[in-house]
């Protein structure tokens, strides 16, 4: 088959006249811009073109730390934030203190109590001290000196304990009147009878005073701040309950 063949075989049904502008179509030269569609509405830009258009549209921007100026001025306003809430944290901090040390003080009572009645005799709360400024509380006879073996609780020094009347507790008078029975007046120490009352210990005996029981009164000095108070109460049936005073003076009970 000869070459006017071939082209007869491929363009049958076409005229010659045709087949020229597609043989023509075929072999021109390309356009100067081979992916411009703009004549379908949607012009497009080269590649390159359009990286450098969107690093043109978002800059990036410098770092920069802070000035002298703002430092100062943030670390002034920590300052006087701090300054604010100190008072108010010393005597958050004075305060679950001196509540932890009038717990451990109603457990040692309690100790005395227990004591006393398995042992069928008298006990006494009393205190001692192991050192200079290293005050203890411990639980034996009313005359007897501590000795290795007695229920002991060690007392921080910068709590002052004071027990009856005139301890200078906020509202001591409403408080006791409210507690409906007599408290001692003395600064005897707390003691319980063999069946687990209160009463007044002498060396040889302990008799009860028909409704008369024990308030013993803490309290912390802070710088800054109130003095936060606490009481621990033992009343005439011998339990022993933990009472505080709020910023207002007014006393809640704690257990």
């Amino acid at each position: 088959m000869n070459c006017s063949q071939r082209v007869t075989f491929v363009t049958c049904g076409i005229t010659k006249a045709q087949c020229a502008p597609i043989e023509l179509s075929c072999f021109d030269p390309l356009s100067a811009h081979p992916y411009d569609d703009s004549k379908w509405g949607h012009p497009r830009e080269p590649i390159n073109r359009v990286i450098v258009t969107m690093l043109d549209l978002n800059p990036q921007k410098k770092t920069q730390g802070f000035s002298l100026i703002e430092l100062m001025l943030a670390v002034s306003v920590i300052l006087i934030l701090g300054a604010m809430a100190l008072p108010r944290l010393m005597t958050t901090i004075s305060d679950i203190s001196l509540r932890y040390a009038a717990s451990n003080f109603s457990g040692l009572l309690q100790t005395a109590r227990i004591q006393a009645v398995r042992k069928n005799t008298f006990y006494s709360v009393k205190l001692g001290s192991l050192g200079p400024n290293l005050p203890i509380y411990y639980v034996d006879k009313p005359t007897a000196a501590y000795v290795n073996g007695d229920p002991i609780l060690p007392f921080d020094p910068n709590i002052v304990l004071r027990q009856g009347i005139g301890s200078g507790a906020p509202n001591e008078a409403a408080f006791i009147a409210g507690l409906n029975f007599t408290v001692n007046p003395a600064a005897d120490a707390p003691s319980f009878n063999a069946r687990g009352i209160p009463c007044i210990a002498t060396a040889a005996a302990c008799p009860t005073n028909t409704g008369q029981g024990y308030v013993v009164f803490m309290s912390k000095d802070v710088s800054m701040g109130n003095t936060p108070w606490v009481a621990v109460v033992v009343n005439p049936s011998g339990r022993v309950q933990l009472w505080s005073a709020d910023s207002n003076g007014s006393w809640i009970q704690r257990d």
